[in-house]
């Protein structure tokens, strides 16, 4: 055996390896990042104008989820404040950023582009159109809609257009997409404008602007099943379709190769993404950047693959948020921020600082 062929052969020795202490470390991520969620979620439903001490706050929950558990230290309005409010709204900033964060990383693979989201392909626009016309003008005007079913509604109808007019040849350009999707999210920002600007009332007017821009101020517990049930059964659904996603991200023509239905693909995946922004949506408001930059966040941890983009997606994504919404709740107190001012605000350096490092365009590719 030359001393080249010895050479070629050596780095096979701890390939065998390779993949346990990758495996071990992607633990490791998963689980410091859960820590990081808990911990923020701990930490915002701390904090605030009646300020709460954390060991009170763990008490708070833990009494009201066993009885008797902890002793009171705590009065009843502070009770009051953790559970009924902030609580509540804690746990909607995780839903809603994990949500848009793991809808950013599907649209990413799905167009092959890095700049596509939820907001700037104009779903987000089209989910607040469909909300705003229940808001003001009532469910009739709908047929009947809830606020959730007209947002989604609205961004059904959004990605169906960015999917229509992004198409040349019956291929989607990424160009093209950008561009249709730009534009569309011009033209629902006028419409719902107009309609606000047509309300008999100036002060809803002013509360559905605020809205718009993201809000988690109404958060209320009987929000929180429908979102949770959705984003539960989408995420695992994605988590089972990771190959289709991994061979997607690779092109169209090798998905076909794979024996992946694209076509069938890209409508259940439109579909189901409509479903998680018209939801999310309709609770929180349409906030930028989440989408946009969390999933590129995930890539540059752990790599392209599916498989574990989402989950380091969703956890990325719900303790931003988490972080985003406390920051919009404290930095103007007593005031507070619209969250899309407070994730343009982290979301633009973080954003510039990917494109200098010139790693987007890699990291939407599997490796």
């Amino acid at each position: 055996m030359t001393s080249e062929t010895r050479q070629e052969r050596a780095p096979a020795k701890p390939a065998g390896g390779a993949r346990p202490r990758r495996r071990a470390r992607y633990t490791a991520l998963v689980a410091a990042l859960a820590v990081a969620v808990v911990a923020a979620t701990w930490l915002a439903v701390s904090i605030g104008a009646v300020p709460v001490a954390l060991p009170q706050t763990w008490g708070i929950v833990a009494d009201r989820l066993v009885p008797g558990l902890v002793p009171h230290t705590w009065t009843p309005v502070q009770e009051q404040i953790v559970w009924e409010f902030r609580l509540p709204r804690a746990l909607l900033a995780l839903l809603v950023g994990a949500g848009l964060a793991v809808v950013g990383a599907v649209l990413q693979a799905l167009v092959r582009n890095p700049l596509a989201d939820p907001f700037l392909l104009g779903i987000s626009s089209g989910a607040s159109f469909g909300a705003v016309l229940v808001l003001i003008l009532g469910a009739g005007t709908l047929g009947g809609l809830s606020l959730s079913g007209a947002a989604f509604a609205g961004s059904l109808l959004a990605l169906g257009l960015v999917y229509v007019l992004a198409q040349r040849s019956g291929k989607i350009t990424p160009s093209r997409l950008v561009l249709a999707g730009v534009a569309l999210a011009y033209l629902f920002q006028a419409l719902y404008s107009f309609v606000l600007q047509q309300a008999q009332s100036g002060r809803a007017a002013q509360q559905v602007l605020f809205w718009l821009m993201g809000s988690l101020g109404g958060a209320r517990w009987e929000m929180l099943p429908l979102p949770t049930a959705v984003l539960a059964a989408g995420l695992v659904y994605l988590l089972l379709q990771h190959r289709q996603l991994n061979a997607l991200t690779a092109g169209e023509e090798t998905a076909v190769s794979l024996g992946v239905n694209v076509h069938r693909l890209r409508i259940t995946l439109f579909v189901l993404t409509s479903l998680l922004v018209g939801v999310l949506v309709a609770t929180s408001g349409a906030i930028a950047f989440v989408g946009l930059i969390v999933p590129h966040a995930a890539r540059l941890l752990v790599g392209a693959d599916h498989r574990r983009v989402l989950p380091v997606t969703a956890l990325l994504g719900a303790a931003f948020l988490q972080l985003v919404d406390l920051a919009a709740r404290t930095i103007n107190a007593p005031q507070e921020l619209a969250l899309s001012i407070v994730t343009a605000l982290f979301g633009v350096p973080f954003f510039l600082w990917l494109l200098r490092r010139r790693s987007v365009d890699r990291a939407v590719t599997v490796g």
